[in-house]
């Protein structure tokens, strides 16, 4: 697949997927990597990790953009689907920003709109669900404000420094974005 570059009023968003991954750990030096995915040492390892040992099956992938700042033209964070279902048409929405000084600025809201968009008219996705810590305000207004509903708590469903912790799961389905 090749890459898709998709636009808001602030942000480019610049697509990410195995074969991106992939493409560019062949092509392009350790810097490049680094500068390409606007990461440090840690994300470049987490992503040659992903080269190396796989992100996707026959029927579960991954699809996410980087979030390009236009006027810095830096990558300022991520935004898309991971757990990717395409026989169910199911994924699970993920976002970070990866400075604290850009958090609260509206960057998440202008970006998960457009992904968000792009899930169900281009991936063809029937139902994303997103699993947030219930004390994360900022995500769970996040995921209000697109229509999200709460469907129950998931009992210590992630390892957070070696203890186990809730996730609140939000969906919302094709229909209920229309």
């Amino acid at each position: 697949m090749e890459q898709i570059l998709l636009h808001t009023e602030r942000l480019l968003l610049k697509s990410l997927t195995p074969s991106i991954i992939h493409h560019v750990f062949h092509t392009k030096s350790k810097d490049e990597i680094i500068a390409y995915l606007g990461t440090n040492e840690q994300g470049y390892l987490h992503y040659k990790e992903m080269h190396e040992m796989g992100m996707e099956t026959h029927r579960i992938s991954m699809f996410y953009f980087l979030l390009i700042d236009k006027q810095l033209n830096t990558p300022i964070g991520e935004c898309g689907f991971h757990t990717w279902n395409k026989t169910h048409r199911r994924a699970e929405v993920f976002y970070n920003i990866y400075s604290e000084n850009m958090k609260q600025k509206g960057y998440m809201k202008e970006a998960l709109h457009t992904v968000l968009e792009f899930g169900f008219s281009q991936l063809n996705l029937h139902r994303i669900q997103a699993l947030i810590d219930n004390n994360n305000t900022p995500s769970k207004k996040l995921l209000l404000h697109f229509g999200f509903v709460k469907e129950g708590t998931l009992r210590e469903d992630y390892v957070v420094n070696n203890t186990s912790e809730d996730s609140d799961c939000y969906s919302l389905l094709q229909h209920e974005w229309k």
